[in-house]
Order: C-alpha cells, then structure tokens, then sequence
C-alpha cells in the first residue's frame, strides 16, 4: 500500500521557504500544489522577499530581518504546530527552537537535526533532472498533486509591457566567473540599438561599466524582486544567475547565457526562454572561480547571441 499523506486539508503549515532568489522560483510550483491540497499556507521568508511571495498569491506571509538570529525569529512562531524546512538556516533552527511539534522537510544532512519528520528525496540515476523536480518530488510525497499546469503558471503583473524594451543584465548572483565579457556585451547592445530596441541595463559592476560605454541605454536599479520593472519588459538577456528566474516568473521571455552552470539542471521555468552556452570540456564546474581561463565565457560569440534573439 502507498504511504500515507504526510499532510491533508485543512491543516495549517507554516513553509521557511529558500533564501537564494533561483531556489525561492523554483519551489513556488511545489508550494502551488500544496495549496491546491486545501492545506492552509503561511510563507516564512527573509524580508525582501515578502513582496514577492504575496504578489504569487500566498498569504500570509512573515517576513524577518535576515540579520535576526533564530531565538529571535523563534518568539514569533510558538503557536505552530506544522512545519515544512526547504533547507537549513536561521528560518530552520528558529523553528527547532519554537519546538514546532512537527518539522517536515527533505533528509539533508545539514538540516536532519531540525526535522522530526524527514523526507527521503532520493535522486534517481540517470539523465540530469532539472531542480525543480527536487521540490516537487517532496511535495509530491506529502500528498500534492505536483504535475498540474496552475503550478507552473506565470504571474500576470498589472503593468504594460514594452515591446521594444530590452533588459540586459550582465552581472550575475553568482559571480564574475558565470558573466560573459563587458565588450561582447557592448557589441550586443549596439546591435539592438540598431534594431530600434529601448534598451534598460541592470546596474552592477558590469552593468555601469556598460552602461557608460552605451550612453544611449538606461541604467536601471533593479530593487528586488522588481517585478513590475521586469514584467514591463518584452525580453530579458542575462548573465545565469536570479535575474532570469524572477523575469521568467512574471513571463517575460528571457535568453540566458550560461558558461560554468548545467542549464539542464537550473534553466529558468517554461518553454519561451533560451539558453546560449558555448559547451566546452570543462563545463559545467559549478566552481566559483575558474580554475582554467574562463573558455566557457570567452569562446561565446556575438553572432551566436543574437541568433537566439527573436
């Protein structure tokens, strides 16, 4: 007989969902089907992405100061009774230390002394699976129906979109190793200028330095999640790394250039997005510096950029 359910309508779960930006997009199709379950849930996550997870349509949602330690955070959650920890951190040790009666999560080894109930997620063998399946497959086991089309939906923002507008982001969460080089992309954006494109640049490092040499672009300050900047824009062109996954959340259609990461494994959600990558034989590494000269980056070219651009 099939195990039972860990979890069944009605009940009350409070979700500490995962810090990093591209994990926090990919579990919103597992945290959707436990919803749909008919299971009551309430978002723990660090205050910057409150915005973000009651736009999706969660509620309520507690954010916290990410400068907060766990016996702080922990004298806000005593009337708890279900938990479910995506991963260990300050959010997970405050819910050990409000002696939240049950503590659900996957069977890592790093967060297994937070949990009184862990999952076993095994990884089967055989091709790379991309890590939404990850989520899915412990939703799945707590009773969701995981491979429903409303999980995966795109969030409809409430602002035009700009057809002609480009955002191009070449900087990346993840470190200079996974950006391409600032004169691929100042060749790339004087291109769409001749195209007739309003092109926007995320500030960063490379994004300033960019935008000084392409006066005719506009710098943009993303504040995060910015997803009514992102949702106003016809295309996003990034560097891998959050800025793809939170533009594709909102459905804005994105070319994602990877070098050191496996696309396979951590491309953005839906069908309209592309990936350009020069495969060489040392990627992926998932290093955070290479160790070698940067092939995977520097052997990308232009044309092949805007091949993919439609």
């Amino acid at each position: 007989m099939p195990d039972a359910p860990l979890l069944s309508p009605g009940d009350s779960l409070l979700v500490a969902v995962p810090v990093d930006w591209r994990e926090a997009c990919l579990s919103v199709p597992a945290l959707r089907a436990i919803w749909r379950m008919g299971v009551i849930v309430e978002v723990l996550c660090p205050e910057q992405q409150s915005v973000f997870w009651q736009a999706t349509g969660f509620q309520p949602v507690m954010g916290y100061n990410e400068r907060a330690s766990a016996r702080e955070l922990a004298g806000r959650l005593k009337d708890r009774k279900t938990a479910l920890l995506w991963e260990a951190g300050v959010a997970a040790d405050a819910c050990a230390k409000a002696g939240i009666p049950r503590r659900i999560g996957p069977q890592e080894r790093d967060l297994a002394k937070r949990l009184t109930e862990p999952v076993s997620v095994e990884e089967p063998p055989g091709p790379i699976r991309h890590r939404v399946r990850y989520y899915l497959d412990l939703a799945a086991k707590l009773g969701a129906e995981t491979m429903v089309a409303e999980n995966f939906a795109v969030l409809q923002m409430d602002v035009p979109r700009a057809m002609e507008r480009v955002l191009l982001v070449p900087d990346s969460s993840l470190g200079a190793h996974y950006e391409w080089p600032l004169d691929r992309w100042a060749a790339l954006a004087k291109n769409l200028l001749e195209k007739g494109k309003q092109l926007w640049i995320a500030s960063g490092s490379k994004g300033s330095a960019l935008a000084k040499a392409i006066p005719e672009a506009e710098l943009m300050t993303l504040s995060w999640p910015a997803l009514e900047d992102l949702g106003s824009c016809s295309l996003c062109v990034a560097a891998d790394g959050s800025v793809s996954h939170l533009a594709a959340h909102v459905g804005t259609t994105c070319i994602v250039l990877f070098g050191p990461g496996e696309p396979e494994w951590m491309r953005p959600l839906g069908k309209r997005h592309v990936i350009v990558r020069r495969k060489v034989e040392c990627s992926p590494c998932h290093a955070p510096k290479c160790r070698m000269d940067l092939r995977c980056q520097d052997d990308l070219l232009v044309e092949e950029v805007l091949r993919a651009i439609p």
